[in-house]
């Protein structure tokens, strides 16, 4: 069956009361920014919709990809949509839908209608008793089942009437620009991709910053970052990629720290430089991809030595997640074949041998004190040769 329409729901925009418009122009802006390549839309709302209408040809499995990378919404129903709202127009056009959906095969079916303009003159159950019966009249083998039913026709009546029997599953959170700007910490692993998709879930839009350590990292180490921010892009939206030259900072902390705190200071420096570049580009948060006990770095006492450098707040959504939860959500959002390829990042390569599990951030400080007499003019350098690329979605 051919659509040229589909009704766009949404939940928890619906909670949010008098600034309810506000979520929804910046839900209809991010669906323009996803389909606006396939075709010819038009994007209107009705109280509790959005409708994206096609003007031209399109793909429509193009078009639901797109719809279902779309951050605040629920569900994508194709709809046919009738203009006369009256009881005869209703009727053929659901006896019309029917047919070239389903056919005359043996089914169950129940009707259901919503009927959001409250002057239409029958009430919703008259409407669902009689348009089953003419459905009943006019395919054999269909039967109605108000339990269980193989299709549920939904009929909504608003200033047109919608008629629809799929409700596809959306992405489900808040639109991408309502809830801030966030610094997600790149890396080239699994978990810190999973990180940032899920905390652009909720409404965050997103920058990024990666750690390269030339020559000890390849320029397909670099790439691998950049293809992964690219896949997040897909669902947050155009990503502004930090690539800070970390090598000098971590020879020096090789050279002068004991090499059982080195993951722990290197971790410090890093969080200090990501927040530096967070407050410049207006972030209010950072964001990394631990997970508590997964390695050393991530034991509780590495982590609380690790945010002591930090004033923004640090998000961590897979901190209470299983490897497999993660790799999960990774091969749901496609950047787990990218995140496996072989190319060792900034942190694999200087990892000590026996690192500290329970670090003492009084012991950590003294370490640091070690790097005095280099560390200022090092990190000005890597914040000054910083390299900035923009990543957008294909």
């Amino acid at each position: 069956m051919e659509y040229k329409a589909f009704m766009i729901k949404y939940a928890e925009i619906g909670t949010k009361g008098k600034n309810r418009y506000v979520f929804e122009d910046v839900l209809c802006n991010r669906i323009k920014e996803h389909v606006d390549k396939l075709g010819d839309f038009v994007i209107r709302r009705e109280y509790g919709r959005i409708f994206l209408e096609a003007e031209s040809s399109f793909d429509y499995e193009d078009v639901i990809t797109e719809l279902q990378k779309v951050f605040g919404i629920i569900g994508i129903c194709p709809i046919v949509v009738e203009d006369s709202v009256d009881f005869d127009s209703i009727k053929n056009k659901s006896i019309e839908y029917m047919g070239k959906r389903y056919g005359n095969k043996n089914l169950t079916f129940k009707v259901y209608t919503r009927r959001a303009d409250k002057s239409f003159p029958m009430q919703s159950m008259e409407v669902n008793s009689e348009i089953g019966h003419y459905l009943l009249e006019e395919f054999s083998d269909y039967k109605v089942d108000v339990h269980n039913p193989d299709v549920m026709l939904t009929i909504e009546l608003r200033e047109k009437v919608y008629i629809y029997s799929e409700t596809i599953k959306g992405a489900g959170g808040l639109p991408v620009g309502t809830n801030g700007k966030a610094m997600l910490l790149l890396s080239g692993g699994i978990d810190s991709p999973v990180a940032g998709y899920m905390i652009s879930k909720r409404g965050v839009e997103l920058e990024a910053i990666y750690f390269n350590a030339p020559p000890y990292t390849s320029e397909h180490a670099k790439q691998k970052v950049i293809d992964l921010a690219r896949i997040v892009s897909e669902y947050s939206g155009p990503i502004r990629l930090h690539i800070v030259n970390f090598t000098d900072i971590q020879l020096a902390i090789y050279e002068k720290c004991p090499h059982d705190e080195l993951t722990i200071i290197m971790r410090r420096y890093m969080m200090r430089i990501a927040e530096d570049i967070a407050k410049a580009n207006s972030c209010q948060a950072l964001i990394t991809g631990e997970s508590i006990g997964q390695v050393a770095s991530q034991t509780m006492q590495s982590l609380y030595c690790t945010n002591e450098v930090c004033t923004l707040p640090v998000f961590r959504p897979c901190i209470g997640m299983d490897k497999q939860d993660i790799i999960d959500i990774s091969e749901k959002i496609d950047t787990y074949e990218t995140s496996i390829l072989p190319y060792e990042d900034c942190c694999t390569i200087f990892v000590a041998k026996h690192p500290v599990t329970k670090p003492n951030l009084d012991i950590i400080k003294r370490s640091e004190t070690k790097l005095t007499d280099v560390i200022d003019e090092l990190y000005k350098t890597a914040i000054d040769t910083i390299e900035v690329c923009e990543i957008k979605p294909e």
